[in-house]
């Protein structure tokens, strides 16, 4: 019988490496845009984890702290490429990748305690410490993107800048929807979505994978030295 389980995310995982790859061919090479493209990057990565996990039945623990180690930096780099390009560089932003750094390291240690616990077509879903702390530092610097990005759509005149928003801001929306309705439904407790919602926020990120890629292939004007 075949296994059909994370054929979804093999499929995300060749579109996105498809995207990086015009990408490095077509797109200017300025910090914002190597961001952008470390961002597919990431996601691409993690849905390759998944596939192994899921399709190929590599259900090891590492392999799970692996697929966590490189989601952990989505939201807080997401929002530094947000504050950098549509305000300015601030020495402080570094300090947005200190709670991906705590979790890494502290993973590490307890490794063992990570599980694939169930597979699908579409999402994996995951047993691991510190679930909802993780949660906390996961799902913030994506709100606060989307806060900010909503002031400053609506502070600025300059279509290109506007257009740029308009851009990014729907696939950040996007990616909220699977939180939304995983704490409705944890209302009426039912826990499966939010057991899996790391894994279905990173397939609902594809959309956001291709903005940020359109993102990339229009961000032309202002280059970095």
């Amino acid at each position: 019988m075949i296994n059909w389980d994370g054929t979804v995310s093999l499929l995300f995982a060749c579109i996105e490496l498809v995207l990086l790859i015009n990408l490095f061919v077509f797109a200017e090479k300025n910090k914002v845009n190597k961001m952008a493209m470390l961002l597919i990057a990431i996601l691409a990565i993690y849905q390759a984890l998944e596939f192994l996990m899921c399709g190929l039945n590599l259900r090891y623990s590492y392999m799970a702290y692996a697929a966590f180690a490189f989601i952990s930096f989505l939201p807080p780099l997401n929002l530094a490429l947000t504050l950098k390009h549509f305000q300015k560089e601030a020495g402080w932003h570094k300090f947005l990748f200190l709670p991906p750094v705590f979790f890494i390291v502290y993973y590490y240690f307890v490794v063992e305690k990570f599980a694939v616990t169930s597979c699908s077509v579409l999402y994996a879903s995951y047993s691991y410490p510190l679930g909802t702390l993780f949660g906390v530092f996961y799902y913030l610097p994506m709100l606060i993107s989307i806060a900010f990005l909503f002031y400053k759509v609506s502070r600025t005149e300059d279509k290109e800048t506007v257009k740029q928003i308009k851009l990014l801001l729907p696939g950040l929306i996007f990616i909220s929807v699977p939180v939304i309705v995983a704490f409705i439904l944890l209302f009426f407790r039912v826990y499966s979505l939010l057991k899996a919602i790391e894994s279905v926020m990173c397939k609902f990120a594809f959309v956001y994978a291709v903005c940020l890629a359109y993102f990339v292939l229009i961000n032309r004007k202002k280059l970095d030295e």
